[in-house]
């Protein structure tokens, strides 16, 4: 007679030495070490904004954003793309983009609101968390549902590194509850539906004028990083629900033509 316990025990070894062949074959290194830098920019970010370095955590979690930009660009152009890569890269946001800047938002302001200040900070994480698993179930395709994380991390960044680099420091809970407010906004946008624009769908030639104001763009930023990062981070996070304003105008006013 058989042993019932032995056969249902090999479906689970055969499913689990299937998952883990990919492992055993290897990772390929570029993209991955490309995720690891945007991982360790979250990390040092945590780590400058305890110590009160805010400038430092702020440049970091910039940093982190751009190589989260080249690793997946890096992945799809050398064909290196794999589910391991995928899933340590969200694992990567999620700490550069997540748990950084709301260590960074608190040890800047929010910690002026008490226990409201660091619930705000939880949801901010939540929130990230919850468009990164929506993400990796339901990939974007021509546009972006919800604010992306990296940008809604960049916009946060900014904005304080902008007020730090031009302002004193902050004792005021008004003040505080105007950071909590913006950063609940950020949050909820995240793990909305309103339709973003995806970069990703630029593709082959483009007319000259796009380079020309893309070289603009680079020439802008190096005379005052902060503040033009900041002013198109809040362009592109406004323009999601402006267009989705629009778009409902536009129906509304649609339907009156008809009637």
């Amino acid at each position: 007679m058989s042993d019932p316990e032995h056969n249902n025990s090999e479906p689970s070894k055969v499913s689990l030495m299937g998952e883990r062949r990919g492992i055993k074959r290897g990772i390929y290194l570029l993209p991955n070490l490309i995720t690891t830098g945007a991982l360790f920019g979250g990390f040092y970010a945590i780590i400058a904004a305890l110590s009160g370095e805010l400038e430092l955590a702020c440049t970091a979690i910039v940093i982190a954003g751009f190589l989260d930009a080249l690793d997946g660009r890096i992945a799809r152009l050398t064909n290196t793309a794999t589910e391991f890569g995928v899933q340590y890269d969200s694992m990567s946001d999620l700490v550069a983009f997540g748990v950084a800047p709301s260590i960074l938002l608190y040890s800047w302001s929010l910690n002026e609101l008490g226990k409201l200040g660091w619930i705000i900070a939880f949801l901010y994480v939540c929130c990230t968390a919850l468009r990164l698993a929506r993400f990796n179930t339901a990939p974007d395709s021509k546009v972006f549902f919800g604010l992306p994380s990296p940008m809604a991390a960049g916009v946060l960044a900014t904005l304080v590194w902008t007020w730090v680099d031009n302002f004193s420091a902050i004792e005021s809970v008004s003040f505080s509850s105007g950071v909590g407010l913006f950063v609940s906004i950020a949050a909820l946008l995240m793990v909305s539906n309103i339709k973003y624009y995806n970069p990703k769908n630029i593709k082959g030639q483009v007319p000259f004028r796009y380079m020309l104001l893309v070289v603009l763009m680079f020439v802008s930023i190096l005379i005052y990083p902060p503040g033009i990062l900041l002013f198109i981070g809040l362009v592109y996070g406004a323009s999601g629900p402006v267009s989705a304003f629009l778009r409902l105008f536009n129906k509304e006013a649609k339907n009156l033509d008809s009637d």
